[in-house]
């Protein structure tokens, strides 16, 4: 068994540290909905407002990737898989630099340094390798790299990640959608919480 998974909003939660952000530089008050899409659709509003939803995403991945939390279940997930010695590889979208950063903070090193914090590479943590993550600069390439380490799983909270035509033929595909909102989609099983995945991948016996 060799399983991949996402970083971004699979492994990591960004929803309070998003929030946050979007109030400090006043695109949301007290009143507003939280959520991703809410927060994205109204900064979308404000005058130049695609720019500053990326200028946004760049200090949250990069420069305060630090603030944000491990996704609930991940901790349990990654404990029976070091326990059961069943292979585990990140595998992420991730540019090094985002387009807008004044801080020219490295995406990829952030997230090797909240991984790190996170005890994801301690001998008495997580137990995974640095040798065990991968950063794609595009699609095609973390497919690639996906279909090159032989997974036999895969994770993500992407549902484009499994619609590409490119994707390898040989993973189960896990769909991670803790927000719901996704209806059934062929060849995926769509699991909303990571004590869900943990169920389905070991079939219960846990």
């Amino acid at each position: 068994m060799v399983i991949g998974v996402d970083f971004d909003n699979t492994l990591v939660s960004y929803d309070d540290l998003l929030e946050r952000l979007a109030r400090e530089r006043g695109f949301i008050s007290g009143e507003d909905t939280r959520g991703k899409k809410s927060i994205r659709d109204r900064i979308r509003q404000f005058p130049n407002g695609d720019i500053e939803w990326q200028k946004l995403q760049g200090i949250m991945y990069g420069s305060r990737l630090n603030e944000a939390r491990i996704m609930d279940g991940v901790p349990e997930f990654l404990n029976v898989c070091r326990q059961r010695r069943v292979s585990v590889s990140i595998v992420s979208h991730k540019t090094e630099y985002a387009g807008y950063d004044d801080t020219h903070t490295s995406l990829r090193h952030a997230a090797l340094t909240w991984m790190e914090r996170q005890q994801f590479f301690s001998p008495t943590g997580f137990g995974l390798r640095r040798e065990d993550v991968f950063f794609a600069g595009t699609r095609a390439e973390k497919l690639a790299t996906i279909q090159r380490l032989g997974c036999t799983w895969f994770i993500d909270d992407l549902e484009e990640t499994f619609l590409e035509p490119t994707f390898p033929p040989g993973p189960r595909k896990i769909l991670f959608a803790p927000h719901g909102g996704h209806g059934p989609l062929a060849g995926v099983r769509v699991c909303h919480t990571w004590r869900e995945i943990l169920e389905c991948v070991f079939d219960g016996a846990i």
